[in-house]
Order: C-alpha cells, then structure tokens, then sequence
C-alpha cells in the first residue's frame, strides 16, 4: 500500500525539521514545514517534532495559538505523531523545571529518570518490548532497536496507552498511543529501516472522518 502523501510538520521553534522532512519523504510522503494554526486545523496528518525542555516548548506553541489548533485538528480525528519531545508535549503535564502543563491529548505525566548509578540522558540504540497489535507498528517485531535522546519519560494514566515499553533503569512507555494521536519518544529519522517503516505506517493512517 502506498501512503497517502501530504504531512504538516509543525513549525514552533524547536527541533531539527530538515532531518524529519528528509526522513519522511525517504518514507514516502510529502512534507511540509508549517508555523500557520489554519494549516494545522486543515492537515491530512501532523508530525509535532521537538528537542529542548517543556515548559519552553508549550510557551511557544501557546505564543502562536498552535496549542489549539494541534488539539482541534486531534479532536476532528487527524493522525497525529509526537517525536522525542513531541510525545511529552501530548501528556497532561511535565515536572522538568518545575510544573508545566500539556496539551493533555493523553493523560499522563513527564518524569525524570532518577535512579542510583543511572546515566542520564539516556541515549543510544534501544528494544521495543511488549508491543501492542496497532497500525503504527506493523510489522514491527518485538525487540527492534531505535535511537533515543532523552533524560525524561512519559507515564500514561491508562496502561492502554502503552504500545510498547523500553528497558533504561525501569521499564518505560516508549511509543503511546490513543485514537489517532501516537507519540514515539525515540528518534525515528535517526534510527535507520526501522524508524523509516514506523514512519510509513503512520503515512498509511487514514484521517478519520466525523
């Protein structure tokens, strides 16, 4: 099945965009870099990328009225996916400096990695274990290695938005997932044929129609 081809990679500020645009396109789409809330709320699908700390994050996407418009397009049923900080943007709130809340797109909390003897950030090639049977990851087995980049994790509210988990000191959600919305907190574009086939899942997600 060929994927369907326009993605709206949202523009806030943060993150590399060129790297997930050549990632995608590798993929078989066709993205499109946007900063604009009427683009979002009208997108076929949307990519929320992200490096650097929450609370900076959120106050951007507020700034430009896209915090609205990434939960508008979400709730008219448009597939979603969350990168790396972008997956942490979709929970309700984060303590990393403090306090901050989400676009609470999926109940849960940031936290920090703390424990004795643990290297943070955690970064480097990881498994994907107890994968949950989702579009997102077909043909994705169990135990597949992608490339991570974080000192926080998410911690959903409902373990049925866990899609997989990964083992770094304790085992945490690695990929999340409810409705249409999904967020990976691993690198895609940085984890060679795998992250291109998770990304080429996510392209054949149909938007749903209300």
């Amino acid at each position: 099945m060929e994927p369907s081809s326009t993605t709206i990679i949202i523009d806030y500020g943060m993150g590399n965009l060129r790297s997930v645009v050549n990632a995608l396109a590798a993929a078989g789409g066709e993205p499109i870099i946007s900063a604009d809330p009427d683009v979002v709320r009208g997108a076929e699908r949307l990519i929320l990328p992200g490096v650097g700390a929450f609370g900076d994050a959120m106050a951007n996407l507020r700034r430009g009225g896209m915090d609205a418009a990434i939960c508008d397009a979400a709730a008219a049923g448009t597939p979603l996916l969350g990168l790396c900080l972008g997956l942490q943007l979709l929970f309700t709130g984060s303590e990393e400096f403090g306090k901050h809340e989400g676009l609470n797109l999926i109940p849960g909390s940031v936290r920090k990695f703390e424990m004795p003897g643990l290297r943070v950030p955690h970064v480097g090639w990881n498994q994907l274990e107890d994968i949950r049977q989702t579009p997102l990851l077909e043909d994705i087995p169990h135990g597949s290695y992608f490339y991570f980049v974080h000192s926080f994790y998410v911690d959903p509210v409902d373990t049925a938005d866990i899609l997989c988990r990964t083992d770094y000191g304790r085992r945490f959600c690695s990929i999340a997932g409810r409705g249409k919305v999904f967020g990976a907190q691993f690198h895609p574009e940085k984890s060679q044929d795998n992250g291109k086939k998770l990304l080429r899942n996510f392209l054949n997600i149909p938007k749903q129609i209300l």
